[in-house]
């Protein structure tokens, strides 16, 4: 017996942390939070709007049961109010505008009456509230002592379809509350985020007879082309360092996956097959995941840049068309029914390189283009369910999806 017991506990310790294997945490065992609004200056709508926010936020980091009720209060009162007087944490904030019209958030996390957290926060405009808010979440999370969600701060790009052959990037936050469009009047697609700082980004311009990838200053709002290609050209992921590109281009009549040095301006092709080759996304430093036609229907795989051997990583779905890396792991969308003409259910699916098991984490709808956070925390995806165009996330670690649905128009691609 004590055999037995000590071999499942190292089986427990080997797949503790996988990513792989759902685990599924009692909303009960998390502790209950509370907010109340001690604003001043800002009318009962944008105070409601702000409290949703951070409710919103509160919910997503997942580390605790998230009061719902809007309660007001005063920011120096020495006890929570008597709803919350049972609850394990209260955040209390206040928003008021200086002299100069910025915006202000004075926060503290309370705690048995005692405030055991407290910072500002300050912007210039009252319009970006959502990512103090974020950054509120952010401060939360870190305090109390969960992994880094550096991903909620981020700003998000997509592409939106708002009339045949007319498009909008645009630039968000992950919740879609802030919105602004960079490209319009024109039909541009496939925006890609052109370095971690997030301060220029690539796009596929479809309005010439070329297809041409651009690249738009989101400082300077210059545009420079980069370069065109007959029948495709996407650039579907950058490197780190910003310095290398992965290209998807039909030079030859069949799309490719070539690598494109943003010094050099020199192209070099990675992939040689006959077939459909597209959607190469880095995985580690000389290594790329793929989707490829070669098996007769698309699916995942993965090269070394200086190999031509070429190897199938996923064996589940037999329509696998879009994926994702982060380390050892890879999610890819995979057609759940088997009709390719009708209306089918794509699903997300989450593997290891180190294990065989597989994680679906959608369940209806068409989910499509996941994304991995830089820290592997999260996922961002589309959902197109019912006529409505969503972004999604999901926290792995947590075993919980968040929507957040566009008011118009169809997204057609993200990156963040």
């Amino acid at each position: 017996m004590k055999l037995i017991l000590s071999l499942l506990f190292i089986f427990t310790l080997s797949y503790a942390g996988d990513a792989t294997i759902e685990v599924i945490k009692k909303v009960d065992s998390l502790p209950s939070i509370a907010v109340e609004d001690a604003s001043i200056n800002y009318d009962d709508t944008f105070k409601l709007k702000f409290f949703k926010s951070i409710i919103a936020d509160l919910n997503v980091i997942s580390i605790f049961n998230v009061d719902r009720f809007h309660r007001k209060t005063y920011y120096n009162n020495s006890n929570v109010l008597l709803e919350n007087k049972d609850m394990n944490y209260v955040l209390r904030y206040k928003m008021y505008e200086d002299d100069n019209r910025n915006f202000h958030v004075a926060i503290k996390i309370i705690q048995n009456n005692e405030s055991v957290f407290s910072k500002n926060y300050k912007v210039s405009k009252q319009k970006i509230y959502m990512f103090v808010s974020h950054a509120i979440a952010y401060d939360i999370n870190k305090f109390m002592g969960q992994p880094s969600i550096e991903w909620i701060k981020r700003k998000v790009i997509f592409s939106r379809i708002v009339a045949p052959r007319k498009s909008e990037i645009v630039i968000s936050d992950y919740s879609l509350s802030y919105q602004f469009v960079v490209v319009k009047d024109a039909f541009n697609v496939f925006p890609k985020w052109a370095n971690k700082n997030q301060t220029g980004f690539y796009y596929t311009s479809l309005d010439t007879a070329t297809p041409s990838l651009k690249y738009l200053n989101i400082k300077s709002g210059k545009i420079k082309n980069i370069i065109s290609s007959d029948g495709m050209m996407i650039c579907s992921d950058v490197s780190n360092d910003g310095k290398t590109l992965l290209l998807t281009m039909a030079k030859n009549g069949q799309p490719d996956i070539y690598t494109y040095k943003v010094n050099t301006k020199k192209y070099k092709r990675e992939t040689v097959y006959r077939g459909i080759d597209v959607n190469a996304q880095f995985m580690g430093n000389n290594k790329i995941i793929f989707i490829s036609s070669r098996l007769g229907y698309p699916n995942v795989f993965s090269k070394e840049l200086n190999s031509n051997e070429v190897e199938q990583l996923v064996f589940y779905g037999k329509s696998n068309s879009a994926c994702s890396s982060n380390g050892e792991y890879v999610v890819y969308k995979a057609r759940e029914t088997s009709n390719a003409f009708a209306k089918n259910t794509f699903n997300l699916h989450l593997i290891s390189m180190k294990t065989d098991f597989i994680r679906r984490l959608t369940a209806t709808g068409i989910n499509e283009f996941p994304r991995f956070s830089k820290d592997g925390d999260a996922i961002l995806f589309i959902k197109n369910y019912k006529n409505q165009s969503s972004i999604g996330i999901i926290r792995l670690n947590h075993n919980k999806n968040y929507l957040f649905p566009l008011k118009y128009g169809k997204i057609q691609s993200m990156d963040w």
